[in-house]
């Protein structure tokens, strides 16, 4: 539902967006809309789309509290559940607004090894410049993107048809690519010594706040290696990352006249173009951003590891879409949150790895994944008809 108030800017029946004074009702009793009823803290609490995710970290952190050891609660065990979630999270964000805008990307997995292919042929074959090899892998996430959107729009076939044909096709070129660039392997390493000596690598590579982590060791705050380093160095880069991505977009979606055009691209586009936005940009411009948030996660996972492969990033475009859809993304659009993404990767990444402080067979990972995401929707989908009084 979409609604273009006079004289100003269209307004999508979003979570938290403020509706124009509705008329009187028709009946001349002077009865207001229903739209300005009033609605309790707990009310508008429940509306809220992360509200699954929320509660499914809380009841995810119990269950862990009573089955893992207690280093898992440590800052070390804390940080180390953080980086993956990270790596996930940054695309999951992406892919929740994507979601809200009513498309997929099966494609981001594989645009993860696509991404260090082209990386690699930039920094390693070409010798240019960090900087520079970022910038221009980013330009070819951006190209890709384009086309995955331009086609869905063209063509009008379901974008899920679409960037699964691109989950094969940047996969394959990521194979040929690699065994060409290698003479026969499928992995391409000395992304480490390539990077080195750039002034940028420190934004992509590494830890954050060293320092402040190197005093908490020395007052005895943070455990020391034999070596006499501390046992958590800082804050791994993609973090940081993660975290400004999702305060950004969660700005944008809720404070921002583009963030009232993907709910409306996503909830109705036929009203939406009628009401002036213009839904085919802003789609392709979210399959620029999906693209390109997999092309960030491959180049900080290749500047980590310093060697790319062309099985990197298996998996995560499904992993991408059950976290958005626990952070309370609905399959059909024009409802979700990035906050919630956020929520759900870190659901991810505690399972993950906590798995790994109890004595349950991290197998049992997979069966989680299939759990969790049968819940979420069904937990979504019932609280929000309670709430909103849909049939």
């Amino acid at each position: 539902m979409s609604i273009e108030p006079s004289g100003g800017p269209l307004l999508a029946a979003q979570p938290g967006a403020v509706l124009p004074p509705a008329p009187r009702a028709p009946d001349g009793a002077g009865t207001p809309d229903e739209r300005l009823r009033h609605s309790s803290l707990l009310v508008r609490a429940m509306r809220r789309p992360e509200l699954g995710a929320i509660g499914g970290l809380v009841l995810v952190g119990i269950f862990f509290a009573f089955t893992a050891d207690r280093s898992m609660f440590s800052l070390n065990g804390g940080l180390a559940i953080m980086n993956p979630s990270a790596q996930l999270g940054i695309m999951a964000v992406a892919v929740a607004l994507l979601m809200i805008g009513g498309e997929f990307d099966l494609s981001i997995g594989s645009m993860v090894a696509f991404s260090g292919l082209a990386f690699g042929i930039f920094l390693l074959q070409w010798h240019l410049p960090l900087l520079l090899s970022i910038l221009l892998t980013l330009v070819v996430a951006a190209i890709v993107g384009t086309i995955n959107g331009q086609l869905v729009i063209w063509t009008r076939l379901p974008s899920f048809i679409v960037t699964l044909a691109f989950f094969f096709i940047l996969r394959g070129l990521s194979l040929v690519g690699l065994k060409a660039v290698t003479g026969g392997t499928t992995q391409l390493r000395g992304f480490t010594e390539a990077a080195s000596d750039s002034i940028f690598t420190p934004l992509f590579s590494g830890f954050a706040f060293g320092g402040p982590f190197r005093w908490a060791a020395h007052h005895g705050l943070i455990a020391l290696l034999p070596d006499g380093t501390p046992a958590a160095p800082g804050i791994p880069i993609a973090v940081m990352w993660f975290v400004g991505l999702t305060t950004l977009s969660t700005w944008c979606l809720l404070k921002t006249k583009l963030g009232n055009w993907i709910f409306a691209s996503g909830g109705d586009p036929r009203a939406a173009r009628n009401s002036g936005v213009p839904v085919d940009q802003v789609k392709t411009g979210l399959f620029i951003l999906t693209a390109c948030a997999a092309a960030l996660v491959g180049i900080l996972t290749v500047l980590d590891a310093g060697s790319t492969d062309a099985m990197r990033g298996t998996q995560k475009e499904f992993q991408a879409v059950i976290a958005a859809v626990i952070g309370g993304c609905l399959l059909t659009g024009g409802y979700g949150s990035t906050l919630g993404a956020f929520f759900g990767a870190i659901i991810f990444g505690v399972v993950s790895i906590g798995l790994s402080y109890t004595t349950f067979d991290s197998d049992w990972f997979q069966v989680f994944l299939g759990v969790m995401l049968l819940i979420a929707v069904i937990f979504n989908n019932n609280l929000r008809r309670k709430v909103t009084g849909e049939r």
